[in-house]
């Protein structure tokens, strides 16, 4: 990628927009990262305003609501955060050519299929999450003009509150015991390499829609169990069901995303979740 090119991230606060920020620092590629209270998504004419100064030739949009168990309330800010302002932002980027990427989840299946999801396979949402970022697809592809719409799944870096190995992490520091879901099967994707993937991806200018993980697949617990293995914990891990911890809202129960055809356009494929959670663990 050029370092004339000029790329606007939303949310940079989150685990995602801050490895955006930090690759592109180091790779001193012109950027503006704009943190929720510096950028509010849903606000048209802030959004129009800012990408009219600026005059972005990408905008990466890392901004999202991100609670599932909470959204199936809380759902009108979910559909605004996940919908309504991604309509802003496709609008918005077409009106002043500049290309949009936006990220989306696997939480937009059923999880019912019992193999891989490709792109060609029709979304059919179980929870308000699901929807809500479903609706964002929507818009994305009825009002977008170059685009490129990405499908991630449990996302992982720095953040407490929202990536599972530092959750595992935290909770092994409290208990002996620790139980986790054995039925929830995903592909964890790894903010690191997601970067790393999205940005040579939109040097190649094949726009559309993506899947986007690393390699291979897991069930929650296997990844726990991987994660406490790595960092030599000393407890007891015990696989449970979803309806033991009387979750408020459905996960699908197989979401692993096929990545087709990422590999080939890209010329490269995404770790897998054991390395890139390994490698995370390292650098922590």
């Amino acid at each position: 990628m050029k370092n004339d090119v000029k790329i606007l991230i939303t949310g940079a606060d989150g685990q995602l927009g801050q490895a955006f920020t930090q690759e592109l620092e180091e790779k001193g590629i012109n950027h503006l990262s704009l943190k929720k209270d510096k950028l509010d998504v849903t606000d048209f004419k802030e959004v129009d305003k800012t990408v009219k100064e600026y005059k972005p030739d990408f905008l990466i949009n890392c901004a999202a609501y991100n609670d599932v168990d909470r959204a199936e309330e809380d759902w009108e800010t979910a559909f605004l955060v996940n919908g309504v302002a991604v309509k802003n932002l496709a609008l918005i980027t077409k009106e002043n050519n500049c290309v949009l990427v936006h990220y989306s989840t696997d939480y937009v299946f059923d999880g019912e299929k019992g193999s891989p999801y490709t792109i060609a396979d029709i979304p059919c949402p179980i929870s308000k999450y699901g929807e809500s970022k479903l609706l964002g697809e929507k818009f994305i592809q009825n009002f977008s003009k170059d685009y490129y719409l990405i499908r991630l799944s449990s996302v992982f870096g720095n953040n407490p509150e929202a990536s599972f190995p530092l959750k595992v992490l935290s909770w092994s520091k409290k208990k002996e015991e620790i139980k986790v879901v054995e039925d929830q099967v995903f592909s964890p994707s790894f903010t690191e390499d997601i970067v790393k993937a999205t940005l040579d991806l939109i040097d190649t200018k094949q726009y559309g829609l993506y899947h986007m993980t690393n390699s291979g697949f897991c069930s929650r617990y296997e990844w726990a169990k991987f994660i406490l293995e790595k960092s030599e914990w000393q407890g007891k891990i015990l696989p449970c069901k979803s309806e033991d911890f009387n979750l408020k809202t459905r996960r699908p129960e197989f979401s692993v995303l096929d990545n087709f055809p990422l590999k080939k356009i890209i010329n490269n494929q995404l770790p897998t979740w054991q390395e890139a959670t390994e490698r995370f663990l390292k650098k922590i």
